[in-house]
């Protein structure tokens, strides 16, 4: 019998527990109450629980006291203070010792069973998240990241040991290596699993919107600050802040930021009071920042704090093996996503193991998109790929060139590719089908760049 989401109500006014137990009583909620701080921690200790509702006014042990001990003894259960009416400060310091929402006395009934039921979705998709997981396996994130290449492999396994850690990671590489993919796979694989990841892009922002993005800020704060807002390094809390391009990052935010690693306390803009986050931080660039601190262009010791695991994403040229793999991935993921059946022809994956990727596996996963969505049939072949592709592979061909054939007019891809369709019908005699599979192509492709360049 699946467990339901589990409330307990910690409040020494014995009329409290069945007014909001006859609020709550449409909801798929299992109540359960508790008269002192000391027995809710009892009871907790006994049962599993999801939400605390705790009233801030006990004797003993009060609800701050409460709030304070399980967030040390039960970091799961999410904690919701019942303060008087008008006591703000109170509400205040409890959203700052850890508690996730807190509720007046008198109870609105609409908005008590709409923020419970709130709290109960996100609880539903942490645990359909999680289970998915343990279904999947505990590599489910790992064999997203396509390859047995020697590389790959020791990416792989630095990984697994990146993540059974709290520690900071740096992820480097170059431009289209996966490092989002690596930041993801080391969440999925750390004791955060089921809590939230959460991405910020350093370099798509301005300095003033990143600050406000990452701690938050308060309403009226700056100009477009109409209403408050939480920033992600909290709404992260209990998961996974992960920085991309963090070289990006302005100088003045930057020792913001340091300090924010050092203290763990998040202070939103146009705020004096701080809040405090329990979050792993992983943060991915494609510059050399040690060369940035050298240069002055990025802070040492920020960057000492966050080169504690340093983790590098091989580029393509470097697991040229795990090519054909890599392509019939992404050919698979096309042909689910749109029901057809494609494949990629060998002359196509000689061409593909042929090119350089500059642009890694990002512009591979293009390179066959793209592929997939012109080609003709049912296989890939190579007149599909980009032309810079089927230039670059043409380069190392094994016979020399015929006399009386047509050069390129210019430097393009497109003179290229223009001379090699007026070469293909030279060769064919003016026979189209012929041509198309001199060039590789289908010969609705072939029509298409006949039109294209004027040559029908």
């Amino acid at each position: 019998m699946e467990r339901k989401f589990t409330i307990l109500i910690a409040d020494d006014d014995p009329d409290i527990f069945p007014l909001i137990r006859d609020i709550l009583a449409e909801g798929d909620y299992r109540l359960l109450s508790a008269g002192s701080g000391e027995e809710a921690l009892g009871v907790m200790d006994r049962d599993p629980v999801d939400m605390l509702l705790v009233d801030y006014q006990m004797p003993g042990m009060d609800g701050l006291d409460l709030l304070l001990a399980t967030r040390k003894r039960h970091r799961d259960v999410k904690v919701c203070m019942i303060t008087g009416y008008g006591s703000v400060d109170v509400a205040i310091n409890a959203l700052q010792a850890g508690a996730v929402d807190f509720f007046q006395k008198p109870f609105s009934v609409p908005a008590l069973t709409a923020r419970v039921a709130h709290h109960k979705r996100l609880w539903d998709l942490a645990r359909e998240n999680l289970l998915l997981k343990k279904q999947a396996g505990v590599f489910l994130t790992l064999s997203d990241m396509v390859g047995n290449s020697r590389p790959m492999r020791r990416l792989k396994n630095l990984l697994e040991r990146a993540a059974a850690s709290d520690a900071n990671v740096l992820i480097k590489g170059e431009t289209g290596t996966g490092k989002e993919i690596a930041a993801r796979c080391i969440h999925s694989l750390s004791a955060r699993s089921a809590m939230p990841f959460v991405a910020v892009d350093c370099a798509s922002l301005s300095e003033t919107i990143l600050e406000s993005e990452l701690f938050g800020h308060e309403k009226g704060a700056f100009t477009q600050a109409h209403t408050a807002h939480v920033g992600l390094a909290r709404a992260a809390d209990g998961g996974t802040l992960f920085l991309d391009e963090t070289g990006e990052m302005p100088p003045a935010l930057q020792s913001k930021f340091l300090r924010f690693l050092q203290t763990r306390e998040v202070r939103p803009v146009g705020s004096a009071k701080s809040y405090p986050v329990n979050i792993r931080v992983v943060c991915a660039t494609n510059r050399d920042l040690a060369q940035e601190v050298e240069e002055g262009r990025f802070r040492r010791d920020l960057y000492y704090r966050l080169h504690v695991v340093p983790v590098a994403t091989p580029p393509l040229r470097e697991c040229r093996e795990d090519i054909a793999l890599l392509a019939s991935h992404f050919v698979h993921r096309y042909c689910v996503r749109n029901a057809v059946e494609k494949k990629l022809a060998k002359e196509t994956i000689l061409c593909l193991e042929r090119h350089s990727w500059p642009g890694n596996v990002r512009e591979l996963e293009n390179a066959v998109h793209r592929a997939a969505v012109l080609s003709d049939g049912p296989q890939i072949l190579p007149g599909d790929l980009p032309s810079e592709i089927l230039c670059g592979a043409a380069q190392p061909a094994a016979h020399p060139p015929d006399e009386g054939l047509e050069k390129p007019a210019g430097d393009s891809m497109e003179d290229y590719e223009r001379a090699a369709i007026m070469n293909a019908l030279k060769k064919s005699s003016g026979n189209r089908n012929r041509a198309a599979e001199i060039l590789g192509i289908g010969p609705a492709t072939l029509y298409r760049k006949l039109q294209k360049y004027g040559l029908h």
